[in-house]
């Protein structure tokens, strides 16, 4: 979970990282059939940032534990919140060259891969493991197409969180938090006229997506928000075009860093005390507290402190990581031992923790879940909760949808232009592919 206007450039580490991806999977291999092979299980994920890989290198030790006669191959690729892993992906997929499993936001964003047959549906693997009982149904419906379940969620994500300093807070003479996009913009002013520092920090141009998002839900309410990703959608109302107003007012209080700084880099100037706020999801928090090399050691309440985005107190972003089953996966027996792991108690139990989310399953251990991820795990499961889906982040639109979104998002950044923002939004509901 990068500055890309319009569209994304892809550094040369980055270009390397695909040619080297590629090359491996050549040697891999698939008849296009599947096997029952158990000696290796290949994993492919963009999880290699703080909290993610000591998640992932968790469930690892717990798998290879469970599985002795398995080799577990980390073919994880870094950047643009999976932009990257999943550009590879596409290639490999076409080639025929799948890895044994391989991880997708769960939602919309998966249509495109059972579409084209690509992925196999995973009912029997739900009946086997007794899943059903243990996964919120609205979760199952979510991830599931016509009918067939096709993922196994391994956590839930909070994408509308406020992270901010409050140090800075109180040098800019605020009180708290934010509760309104009014009350923000009027913050954002205030860190810029009575102190040195950056009022909202960005990394590159998907958090500026990411920020839309939640702009959008604090502006127009949940259900104006939900109702904008249902057919027929009108993206060009007046409520959309005032939030998208108050989007480039924000904007104008922020810093975009470059492409390879991403979320931490943006995160991080916020406990650095270089900055006041940030938007970022819940995996910020795995960061934060955690321990070198990966994480940054630092301290609720005195480093950071945190509160939903402004105007969305009450409502959960939502999103989900999960893993699929390709089809003509080379060793499709320790795939499906991987995903096993993934829908564990004990596998999610161990993962969470690290990454800074909570867990898909029902059943999970609260008292491992603590300080801010106490408080996900309580909204999460709190009756009366109102949910609302991250189209950022997979869960409500389409790929086509997603990249004609972000293009606009690109474009707007260097034209600040509001009603070509907006235009280019229509357009790209229209043309969704829904």
């Amino acid at each position: 979970m990068r500055v890309r206007a319009p569209r994304r450039r892809w550094t040369a580490v980055a270009a390397v990282t695909m040619t080297a991806a590629l090359a491996v999977s050549a040697c891999g291999g698939s008849d296009g059939k599947g096997s029952d092979d158990t000696s290796q299980v290949e994993v492919f994920s963009w999880w290699t940032g703080p909290g993610e890989a000591d998640g992932l290198a968790a469930m690892k030790a717990d798998f290879e534990k469970k599985n002795t006669g398995t080799k577990f191959v980390n073919a994880a690729i870094a950047g643009g919140s999976g932009t990257q892993a999943q550009a590879v992906l596409a290639s490999r997929l076409q080639n025929r060259k799948p890895p044994d499993s391989f991880q997708g936001h769960a939602g919309a964003e998966l249509l495109d891969y059972i579409k084209a047959g690509q992925i196999e549906p995973l009912d029997s693997f739900y009946e086997e493991n007794n899943l059903k009982s243990v996964y919120p149904q609205q979760l199952l419906d979510q991830i599931s197409y016509k009918g067939k379940i096709y993922s196994v969620p391994v956590n839930i994500h909070r994408s509308n969180m406020l992270w901010y300093n409050p140090g800075i807070l109180k040098d800019a003479g605020i009180s708290g938090p934010p509760t309104t996009i009014a009350e923000f913009i009027t913050a954002l002013k205030a860190v810029k006229d009575k102190t040195k520092k950056v009022p909202l920090s960005l990394g590159a141009q998907w958090t500026a997506d990411h920020l839309l998002e939640n702009v959008l839900l604090g502006d127009l309410g949940t259900d104006a928000y939900n109702a904008l990703w249902k057919p027929g959608a009108d993206w060009g109302s007046p409520a959309v075009t005032k939030a998208l107003t108050d989007y480039a007012e924000i904007m104008k209080y922020t810093t975009l860093e470059a492409a390879s700084t991403d979320w931490q880099g943006a995160a991080k100037a916020v406990v650095d005390g270089k900055a006041a706020f940030n938007i970022m999801g819940d995996w910020a928090y795995g960061y934060f507290v955690g321990s070198a090399p990966n994480g940054l050691g630092k301290k609720l309440d005195t480093d950071f402190k945190y509160a939903a985005s402004p105007g969305t107190d009450g409502t959960y972003l939502w999103l989900s990581d999960s893993f699929t089953l390709p089809k003509g996966a080379p060793h499709r027996g320790g795939a499906l031992a991987w995903l096993k792991e993934v829908s564990s108690k004990e596998g999610q139990d161990l993962f969470n923790p690290k990454k800074g989310s909570v867990p898909a399953r029902k059943d999970a251990d609260k008292s491992l879940y603590k300080g801010y991820l106490q408080y996900a795990f309580e909204q999460w499961n709190k009756p009366g909760i109102k949910l609302a889906g991250s189209f950022w982040h997979g869960v409500n639109a389409s790929k086509k949808q997603h990249t004609d979104i972000d293009t606009a998002v690109g474009l707007f950044l260097q034209n600040k232009d509001v009603a070509k923002l907006q235009q280019g939004l229509v357009s790209a509901a229209k043309n969704s592919g829904q």
